[in-house]
């Protein structure tokens, strides 16, 4: 029947075989579900003639009714994403992992159908945080794993993991061919003159009981999307044309998917239940490590993740050119990114971490232009473009510095000295003891450390900073998991200086900077200017394996007052307005923190209260 004629059969040309195995493969999964659920889990899959005879019957069956049914021109069979299955290495490096995250990490967690259901929740999460591919039936299918995953994990299995990743890839592509189909006509059919609603929050929602709800869920996210282009005063032409390039590119990268992305993740969905900041890292991940990307010649120095669609950033370094720029802020999301003053913003919604990270990376002194949804904008329809010249990040500007300010207060002229510290670098202590030699020269009447968003470092620094302001004694205590407790001191009664005090921070400022806070809060040495601090008390060590890293927490940083730095960061004597919502940035706003809890204060000796 001609494609023309009502009601006809569309005939793309590439159903037949491919895609007919392809979806066979898919019907006989459940047979899989079968062999691990139950007393018989672990029974061997048995392959019959019979059953061999039904796949090959229901393959011809599944092509003769695809070449009937709804299907995409334009999609290639090789376009779709091929089912993946765990590699040589994954058997082992799932034992590794899960040996040492029981042995080793600060958290204790029983290997038990508790954790497993864990896993099971925050995989599908990991894979379908909005609820739009997976439906009501598939979930079914996989709920026998609910309680099997510790088993299977103990005994090496992924099987499981990889029929989940391989069912939410088919139904990606499912989604992306429908967005790609439905665009064929433009917008025509699109009414931006009438009320609508779409759920932005679905983390909570009901799965789809059946194709006409998902698609329903489908066509109301594709409506978005252009009506956020709508809004950037996009036409109709330009949104069909860009949404249609960005749905294809989406449904290409599915189509390059590698077992190492399918195992990741699991491992991940496993290792992100002890804490936010343990994962695994494939050998490829290794590479970039935390993306910082002032660590070498392309950077525009800052640090970023994925985050459902969107590539967000998480940090901005000192020193790089995303700070000097002062136009990108922790939490803004990249939509798109264009090469020189006026190359094309190729849109990058659904790429790769990787492939972001690397199309943003460039040669030094070349420019990048990245269109962002600011993180205070009112909704994701109002972007801007930020301009960034790539450098490495100078030294010099990420090196602790001082200026004098000179103020008026009742009739009275104060010198009051600042240094500011963008990170705790190794000769940190050094420097700072420098610079407070010049500002006593100068006379100045009080002294301001400024640690705003610094995200810590050196922590042999951080202690030795403080000694620079209090006589002697323990300055921060180390509890690891084996719930030992170490103490740092400062060995000595010298003082830098003994004069007023304050020290200025934000939500941003972590981990070392938040240990040196504490502790001039709690010696009574200084006042503590500002917003409560991010809340980073944990910490971490990389563990080498024979397959990619392991990044795993191994200890909790506490105040010499008993107190943990963790979650709860330091709360300043004087709150400042801040524009930073404590909702969603700091450790508090991470999903599975390790809490705030109090150990035995250390033995010190406070000075007299402020």
């Amino acid at each position: 029947m001609d494609d023309s004629q009502p009601g006809g059969c569309r005939r793309p040309g590439f159903l037949s075989t491919e895609v007919g195995l392809y979806w066979c493969r898919e019907l006989l999964r459940p047979r899989l579900v079968t062999r691990y659920s139950g007393a018989h889990r672990r029974a061997p899959l048995p392959v019959t003639v019979n059953t061999i005879r039904t796949a090959i019957t229901t393959t011809l069956l599944l092509a003769l009714a695809l070449s009937c049914a709804p299907a995409w021109s334009w999609v290639d069979p090789t376009e779709y994403p091929q089912p993946l299955a765990p590699g040589e290495a994954h058997a082992d490096t799932a034992d590794e992992v899960t040996k040492r995250l029981t042995r080793g990490h600060y958290r204790k967690i029983l290997f038990d159908d508790a954790l497993s259901s864990q896993i099971f929740d925050r995989y599908l999460t990991m894979l379908d945080p909005a609820r739009v591919y997976f439906t009501a039936a598939d979930i079914n299918e996989f709920e026998p794993f609910r309680h099997q995953l510790d088993d299977l994990l103990r005994d090496s299995e992924l099987e499981p993991a990889y029929l989940i990743y391989n069912r939410y890839q088919l139904r990606l592509a499912e989604q992306l061919a429908y967005m790609v189909n439905h665009l064929e006509g433009g917008l025509g059919d699109m009414a931006f003159d009438i009320l609508d609603e779409i759920e932005i929050d679905r983390s909570e929602a009901a799965w789809a009981v059946d194709r006409t709800e998902q698609e329903a869920l489908w066509q109301a996210r594709l409506k978005n999307a252009a009506l956020g282009l709508r809004l950037a005063d996009k036409s109709n032409d330009e949104i069909t044309k860009l949404l249609t390039k960005r749905y294809k590119s989406q449904l290409t990268r599915l189509r390059q998917g590698r077992s190492e992305d399918a195992f990741q993740t699991f491992i991940n969905a496993l290792a992100y239940n002890f804490d936010p900041h343990t994962a695994y890292l494939s050998p490829r991940r290794s590479e970039d490590f935390s993306i910082d990307m002032n660590l070498s010649l392309e950077g525009i120095g800052a640090a970023l993740q994925l985050e459902n669609e969107y590539t967000k950033v998480v940090r901005i370094i000192p020193g790089g050119p995303a700070f000097h720029s002062k136009q990108i802020q922790p939490s803004d999301r990249i939509v798109s990114v264009g090469q020189g003053e006026d190359g094309e913003l190729v849109d990058i919604v659904g790429w790769r971490l990787d492939e972001v990270v690397r199309l943003i990376r460039g040669p030094k002194n070349t420019t990048v232009r990245l269109e962002i949804i600011p993180a205070d904008a009112a909704d994701d329809h109002l972007t801007r473009v930020v301009i960034l010249r790539r450098d490495t990040v100078r030294l010099e500007d990420q090196a602790a510095s001082s200026r004098v300010l000179e103020l008026d207060h009742e009739g009275r002229g104060f010198r009051i000295g600042v240094i500011r510290l963008p990170t705790f670098y190794v000769n940190t202590t050094e420097d700072v003891a420098r610079l407070i030699h010049e500002l006593n020269d100068s006379e100045i009447d009080g002294l301001l450390i400024d640690l705003r968003s610094n995200g810590g470092g050196s922590l042999e620094e951080a202690n030795a900073l403080t000694g620079l302001f209090i006589r002697g004694g323990p300055t921060v205590q180390i509890r690891n998991a084996r719930g030992r407790v170490a103490v740092m001191r400062d060995p000595d009664s010298a003082f830098a200086y003994d004069g007023p005090l304050a020290v200025l921070v934000n939500r941003h400022s972590a981990s070392a900077s938040e240990i040196f806070a504490g502790a001039i809060k709690d010696y009574n040495r200084g006042l503590i200017l500002g917003a409560r601090t991010f809340g980073k008390g944990t910490v971490q060590t990389l563990k080498s394996l024979d397959h990619g890293r392991l990044k795993m927490t191994m200890a909790k940083f506490y105040r010499v007052s008993g107190g943990s730095t963790q979650h709860q960061g330091v709360a300043p004597h004087i709150r400042f307005p801040e524009l930073i919502d404590a909702e969603k940035v700091g450790e508090s706003a991470l999903d599975g923190a390790l809490p705030w809890d109090i150990i035995e204060p250390a033995d010190y000796k406070p000075y007299a209260e402020l």
